[in-house]
């Protein structure tokens, strides 16, 4: 029996997010330190596993509750089916041929939940990877992020940029660049630029992230999406500010300015501060970290930052100092020969 197992890494956004959803531009990489994982072998018919998170049975009503209140009301199984539905109906708008086997698939995923690194488009991500070598399918990297993007939006109705669908599809580590202008379609998907920078560029960058408090990513972003629709001036002035600093950032990168790249990932927090309404807690993380001599932004939607340290003592100050306000830091593994 052939089984085909895949994977898709957790991304943090290193600078110029949330701007990636509003033609803007952003740096992403991946996290190897947690991914999810989807495999598929041949089958009499075709049969979804249940995991984990998508169990419903509980010890009681609390337990119940508490399941919700950490994992939302669905688990994965709605993203495997979305993808599933999504890919037969892409490969017959292209007029790719599918053939009549069957299959039985199932996943498991560490990514640390709602806590904007990412988890469901891992998913995502690893299950069109398992299908388009089941089907002998291929479709273009360049289209797959926008691909994924269409399955939690137009059959989830989950908000979100491409930011991280590039990223996951690339990996390692990308710029992005989301101008209008530079928009173009692929088979029939629009696609933008996208350009993969060497890891090894990075300085020592952290990840810290807080499971316990947390929020979906959908609720995250709503609010500003309506206003940035209504033209609202700060809204709109903010995210062309924040996409400008990722482009800096690149420059930062390719130069080995460390200090003025830590400098635009705290200028990158500050000016998403000034249009969000933030939760206590997500500042008070971001301001810990800085507290240390770090910098600090947003990894993602909020529950987890990423920013630059200076050597392994204040990385030492920084685990404990986090850890102490209930938040987990570690060193994102990017690339394979890390």
């Amino acid at each position: 029996m052939i089984i085909i197992r895949k994977r898709a890494y957790a991304r943090a956004g290193l600078i110029g997010n949330p701007s990636d959803g509003y033609n803007g531009k952003t740096i992403s990489i991946v996290l190897r330190n947690f991914w999810g994982e989807v495999v598929l072998y041949e089958w009499d018919s075709v049969d979804i596993v249940l995991a984990q998170n998508d169990r419903a049975r509980f010890r009681s009503v609390f337990d119940l509750a508490k399941d919700v209140r950490l994992h939302g009301y669905y688990g994965g199984i709605r993203l495997i089916k979305a993808t599933i539905k999504h890919f037969v109906e892409y490969c017959q708008q292209q007029a790719l041929p599918l053939h009549d086997r069957n299959f039985s698939i199932r996943y498991e995923t560490n990514i640390p939940r709602q806590v904007g690194l990412a988890g469901s488009s891992a998913i995502i991500v690893a299950t069109l990877r398992c299908l388009m070598e089941f089907y002998g399918v291929q479709i273009p990297l360049e289209v797959q992020p926008t691909f994924v993007l269409s399955v939690e939006t137009e059959e989830l109705g989950i908000s979100g940029g491409l930011q991280d669908r590039v990223v996951q599809c690339y990996e390692g580590m990308v710029y992005m660049d989301f101008d209008k202008r530079v928009e173009h379609v692929v088979s029939g998907l629009t696609c933008y630029n996208y350009e993969r920078l060497d890891p090894a560029l990075l300085p020592p960058v952290y990840i810290s992230y807080h499971n316990a408090l947390s929020e979906p990513t959908e609720a995250f972003h709503n609010d500003i999406r309506g206003r940035y629709d209504c033209g609202e001036p700060l809204v709109v002035d903010t995210m062309k500010q924040i996409g400008r600093l990722a482009e800096q950032g690149r420059n930062a990168l390719l130069t080995g300015d460390v200090q003025k790249l830590s400098s635009l990932i705290d200028k990158n927090f500050n000016a998403r501060r000034s249009i969000y309404s933030l939760s206590p807690w997500q500042i008070n993380m971001v301001e810990t970290a800085r507290a240390c001599g770090a910098s600090a932004k947003f990894a993602g939607s909020g529950g987890a930052i990423i920013g630059v340290y200076r050597d392994e003592t204040m990385f030492e100050t920084l685990r404990a100092r986090m850890a102490e306000i209930g938040s987990r830091t570690i060193k994102p593994v990017v690339s394979r020969k890390d």
